[in-house]
């Protein structure tokens, strides 16, 4: 059960009575907690995030209200995502900053029956997204690291590509029309329900900036998962349904690519969640070193 202040905290702003709470798994630098709430006889179901993390915190103590930003921002524009109902933005209630945000319906799926459909759907939702605007929004899109403390990573086999994106990515970045973006778009962020994507989550980074970085996360992610095929027909059936909206570039393909950097990449825990199988050190590195040799080939 959870603690009696985060308790208190649930029933004082979702006038309810917290029935029982179950953790969530598949976060990584958040905890998650499905609560049921009952409400004049009827029962639903919020989700309660606590950012435990205080590196994270302590970099950037807003992040609690960024997220509820983000979904008041994303349900006013009627995108597919939760309803805020309460935050927490310094923790002075629940010890740490939480959110407190309705249970979307829906399971996250990873190795579709249907690959097309799967592909279009998350390209779909994507263009959605980015065919908000976001002027005025207080969050604008960033890099996470240094520029000037790049190199290429040790573990790598193919140092050459990795070099020739750290010199494109050390450069200026394009020009780019600004829009709404979640930026951490990918598959284990996307639910679905009847074959068809019925909510968005996790919208702790959402921001005004270029939809080019939210469709390289995605690339990035699902080069990692089922290799640079997967990361390709996203492109062309994000680019299909977005249209004259959207220039590719690969530098946002690589600037997604080396925010991961210096560390190998690894397994993310998302998908043992989602009843991957594993995926070896060996076969992840490989598939990173494909991918950007891939990108750095449109150069």
């Amino acid at each position: 059960m959870l603690p009696d202040n985060i308790r208190r905290w649930i029933e004082d702003t979702s006038g309810g009575r917290v029935v029982s709470a179950a953790a969530m798994h598949g976060a990584t630098s958040s905890l998650l907690h499905a609560v049921e709430v009952e409400t004049g006889g009827k029962r639903n179901t919020l989700v309660l995030r606590r950012f435990v993390n205080e590196e994270w915190v302590r970099q950037e103590p807003d992040v609690a209200a960024r997220e509820a930003a983000s979904v008041e921002h994303a349900t006013a524009a009627r995108l597919p995502a939760p309803e805020l109902v309460a935050c927490d933005p310094d923790g002075s209630r629940c010890g740490v900053p939480a959110t407190l945000v309705t249970m979307l319906r829906g399971v996250v799926v990873l190795e579709p029956a249907n690959w097309q459909k799967w592909i279009e759907g998350l390209a779909r939702s994507a263009a959605q997204i980015h065919s908000v605007g976001a002027e005025g929004f207080p969050w604008q899109y960033s890099r996470y690291n240094d520029r000037d403390s790049l190199s290429v990573p040790s573990w790598s086999s193919k140092p050459a590509a990795w070099s020739k994106a750290i010199d494109m990515v050390q450069g200026p970045a394009p020009s780019y029309r600004e829009c709404f973006v979640h930026r951490d778009y990918h598959p284990s962020n996307v639910l679905w329900w009847n074959g068809r994507v019925s909510g968005v989550v996790d919208w702790v980074n959402g921001c005004r900036g270029p939809a080019g970085i939210d469709v390289a996360w995605c690339r990035h992610n699902l080069a990692n998962l089922h290799g640079v095929q997967a990361a390709d027909d996203f492109l062309w059936a994000y680019i299909a349904v977005a249209g004259l909206s959207f220039e590719y570039d690969p530098y946002w393909d690589l600037m997604s690519v080396v925010e991961m950097l210096p560390g190998p990449p690894l397994m993310y825990e998302g998908w043992r969640a989602g009843g991957v199988p594993e995926i070896g050190d060996a076969l992840m590195r490989e598939r990173v070193d494909l991918y950007v040799a891939s990108v750095v080939a449109r150069l």
